[in-house]
């Protein structure tokens, strides 16, 4: 079963292939509702960690943590970066692996999700167009881990994309590429993207993004704004506990998402979240008012994206403005979005080239499992459409960086021709090499993986010689040795006519050498050639 995984700040939203559809996963909860959306919630007590719909539960009962937008937190995490909740300390791979493998038992057991064979959910995961490389390996190495087969990462307004040139696709009567941009407001995150659509074919010009805006922000100027028109001062705002806190956002954002256009007022119960607290009634325009900067905020860098790329913003020079009229469409998405002021904002500055998507919170998910559906196909052609590389730990292992093996546009060989070579050389300093290969469409000018991703291979060779007869080196763990070994690593890579890359793992002085085809991540063919060469051979 292939689907696609939109992980968003509040929401986890998932839709599947279905014999060219793609129908929104809908999930069970404990009290027999339907949702179309699975919450991104860790709750705590005690020594206890419960995830997703039991998170979302625990919140009526005393005594448990509950934590929402886990996903902000990954902006600035590495892969060993330690979270503090309540009592617990745990690290944030630990977290999302935990909150993952909560997901995946939900969608076998608690969905409308066709049997699946043997449990293999295939899976194409949306990231933020800003986010870095440790949030994308984060993402993709805890879905990895909590049993999924990971595709592959794509930007979350590309996917948006796809799903609007997917829909559109029968009406379209235009012989030369359409050009929109995708804004994408989500719960936390902020992204616009540059797409050109010709046919079946997508292809992202720029993006820009802000990390932390989205409707988590909206929450909390309601949540202001009803504790000041109570007349709640600093020192009982500080007295409450987290728990509150959850549902006082909780209470803001079901208001929130009530509105509509002609709402004159809302209505905040404070006393969900602290008993004998009243509720209280708002202008909505006072609540529009003090979002605004917030939504200027994306308009700017929406502007940017667009000048940046010769799109005129309106009223400026006619010339510019004939450059503009090249944008075919400003396509809305995310569930920020739905708030009446963005669109109206929009609106005044684009005019009736924004098209809202008629599905605002699961576009994303939709784009994400046409992909999938695609993803079958892909192979290398005439060149490296895209950098292929691998991760590599930096700083100590507090950070993961990039290392680009063959670069976007260079030529394959001819057939017949040698295949072209590249070699690394290094004193290993860990127990067993994790080798992640992934290949993108972009780098950043800091050499970070951006654009399109994706995620090949996941290897792990033994660089300490007590290890070499294990049969399963994915059992143990990967430990830092503070004495190092004596030996030299090489890893030589190659890439022949058709494509097909392959890597040769070895150590010297003794050779002891691996090679394996690489491919996308745990195909069970990947290694080739095991075997055990004599000192001063030549690995194959």
């Amino acid at each position: 079963m292939r689907l696609g995984i939109d992980f968003g700040t509040t929401r986890i939203i998932a839709a599947f292939v279905d014999r060219g559809n793609y129908p929104v996963v809908s999930f069970t909860p404990p009290d027999g509702t339907s949702r179309d959306w699975f919450p991104s919630l860790v709750a705590v007590k005690d020594q206890q960690r419960v995830y997703g719909w039991e998170a979302w539960a625990a919140q009526e009962e005393p005594g448990w943590t509950v934590v929402r937008s886990i996903k902000r937190a990954l902006e600035g995490a590495g892969p060993e970066t330690l979270v503090q909740i309540a009592t617990q300390t745990v690290s944030m791979i630990q977290l999302l692996v935990e909150l993952c493998s909560a997901l995946r038992t939900n969608l076998l057991e608690h969905s409308n999700l066709p049997s699946v064979e043997a449990g293999l959910l295939e899976v194409m995961l949306g990231v933020p167009a800003n986010a870095n490389s440790n949030q994308r390996f984060l993402t993709a190495e805890a879905f990895r881990q909590a049993g999924f087969h990971v595709l592959g990462l794509l930007n979350e307004p590309s996917a948006a994309g796809i799903e609007f040139g997917h829909r559109d696709r029968a009406s379209r009567q235009k012989e030369t590429p359409s050009h929109i941009l995708v804004y994408d407001l989500g719960g936390g995150t902020f992204d616009a993207s540059l797409v050109e659509l010709d046919q079946n074919d997508h292809r992202v010009i720029a993006s820009e993004g802000i990390g932390a805006l989205g409707g988590d922000d909206f929450d909390e100027i309601l949540a202001e704004l009803a504790l000041d028109s109570a007349g709640i001062g600093p020192g009982e705002r500080d007295s409450l506990t987290q728990a509150e806190m959850f549902r006082l956002h909780e209470e803001c954002r079901a208001q929130k998402e009530s509105l509509h256009p002609n709402t004159r007022h809302i209505s905040v119960d404070l006393g969900a979240a602290r008993e004998g607290w009243p509720e209280v009634s708002l202008q909505a325009a006072s609540f529009y008012e003090r979002c605004q900067p917030l939504v200027q905020e994306t308009l700017h860098a929406t502007e940017d994206l667009l000048m940046a790329h010769g799109y005129g913003p309106a009223g400026s020079s006619s010339s510019a403005q004939a450059r503009e009229q090249q944008l075919d469409a400003l396509y809305v998405t995310g569930g920020g979005s739905e708030l009446a002021i963005v669109a109206r904002m929009l609106r005044e500055v684009f005019g009736r080239r924004v098209k809202r998507s008629a599905y605002t919170r699961s576009a994303t998910a939709i784009g994400l499992a046409i992909q999938a559906d695609a993803q079958a196909g892909y192979v290398l052609r005439d060149k490296f459409t895209r950098h292929f590389g691998v991760w590599r730990e930096a700083d100590q292992g507090r950070t993961v960086i990039f290392d680009p093996l063959f670069s976007k546009g260079t030529q394959l060989p001819a057939p017949g021709e040698p295949p072209l070579v590249q070699a690394r050389q290094y004193t290993p300093v860990h127990n067993i090499g994790h080798f992640r290969y992934l290949e993108c469409s972009h780098l950043t000018d800091e050499g970070r993986p951006s654009g399109d991703i994706t995620v090949w291979d996941d290897i792990r060779f033994a660089f300490d010689p007590a290890l070499r007869n294990t049969p399963d080196l994915h059992r143990l763990p990967v430990t830092h040795l503070d004495q190092g070994l004596q030996l030299q690593a090489e890893e030589s890579y190659s890439c022949d006519a058709g494509g097909t890359l392959k890597v040769t793992i070895a150590t010297q002085p003794e050779g002891y050498t691996r090679s394996y085809r690489l491919g996308y991540w745990a195909m069970s063919d990947k290694r080739i050639v095991p075997g055990r060469k004599k000192k001063g051979s030549t690995p194959n």
